[in-house]
């Protein structure tokens, strides 16, 4: 695809303001659904978001109006034309404490603790970041996610701990995320992981989709799943496990715990992706998101934050380490 172009903001939005863009389809991604096509795209707008539009026809595909199932040649034009609908929320505001990095008008930067879900979800309606976010901002976090989402510009797992970054407004939300999509937001990842490696570095460039023989996991599929690139490094090894860094290119689902177990190094506590035995206890995965920087929406000033490891991911490296 070609560059997408984002509008420019000034000011506060109002209730009816629009997001608009115009695709060209590159060869590569001929074939995918226009849906799938327009939400590469925009990752932090929802799919159901998307093609609720495509069904009420504001989204149009070299001038015409399409369905949702529609899939696009080499060269299609695709013209979007989203209406963001703001100070519309479905979670509830709750009184949980956040670890504060960093905040401003802006932006805030949270220190997530593992087990703490990023959004409302099935199962999962309430005790989240986002109700907590709203409760800490008063509500006043940017809506471009929709009901569930707001102030969301990415996510981390619930069982990985660490940095992201949520959005004040809707003129900073678009910034942010389009660094996303550009790969220009710093992400490092820590992570104990089972063996040793052969090389001190490398990458996988695998592309992952939704497990066919469990919808509950993710998977490398090359057929049908999307690019997906992590860079690695080792930190230090300790017999037969290693402490690595990992940098994320895109952001999948899972990316890291399935890029890990794909090429025989799955997450030390991963209940999804591992089922070796550890030598020690710990509360849950062994996965950090440890540095977190960005350019900031309003100064352009590139700002970079550090969170420490948990403590039984800090007491499962001296314990490796005696060994």
């Amino acid at each position: 695809m070609d560059e997408l172009e984002l509008p420019e903001y000034y000011g506060s939005l109002d209730e009816e303001d629009i997001i608009s863009s115009e695709i060209t389809v590159s060869d590569e991604d001929a074939g995918k659904r226009v849906d799938v096509c327009i939400s590469g795209f925009l990752p932090d707008i929802s799919r159901s978001l998307i093609q609720k539009h495509i069904k009420d026809g504001q989204v149009l595909v070299n001038g015409q109006s399409t369905k949702v199932n529609y899939k696009v040649k080499p060269k299609d034009i695709i013209s979007v034309s989203i209406k963001l609908q703001n100070g519309l929320t479905d979670a509830v505001p709750e009184d949980i404490p956040l670890d504060i990095v960093y905040e401003d008008d802006d932006v805030v930067v949270i220190n997530k603790p593992r087990g703490m879900v990023v959004h409302p979800a099935p199962g999962h309606n309430g005790g989240t970041l986002v109700n907590a976010l709203l409760f800490h901002e008063n509500g006043q976090v940017s809506d471009i996610n929709g009901l569930t989402r707001p102030g969301i510009v990415h996510r981390i797992d619930r069982d990985t701990s660490g940095l992201l970054v949520c959005a004040k407004n809707n003129t900073s939300h678009i910034k942010l995320a389009a660094q996303l999509e550009e790969h220009s937001m710093t992400r490092r990842y820590k992570a104990l992981v089972f063996n040793s490696f052969s090389e001190p570095e490398g990458t996988v460039d695998k592309p992952i989709a939704r497990s066919k023989n469990d919808r509950k996991k993710m998977a490398v599929d090359e057929k049908n799943g999307r690019r997906a690139v992590t860079h690695y490094r080792v930190i230090e090894e300790l017999g037969r496990y290693s402490y690595i860094e990992c940098v994320l290119e895109t952001g999948r689902t899972h990316q890291i715990r399935v890029h890990m177990k794909y090429i025989g190094h799955p997450v030390i506590g991963d209940p999804v992706y591992s089922s070796a035995k550890m030598p020690f206890k710990t509360q849950g995965q062994l996965l950090h998101a440890g540095i977190l920087g960005f350019v900031h929406p309003s100064t352009g000033e590139y700002m970079e934050f550090e969170a420490p490891l948990p403590e039984d991911f800090s007491n499962a490296l001296q314990f490796l380490r005696k060994l």
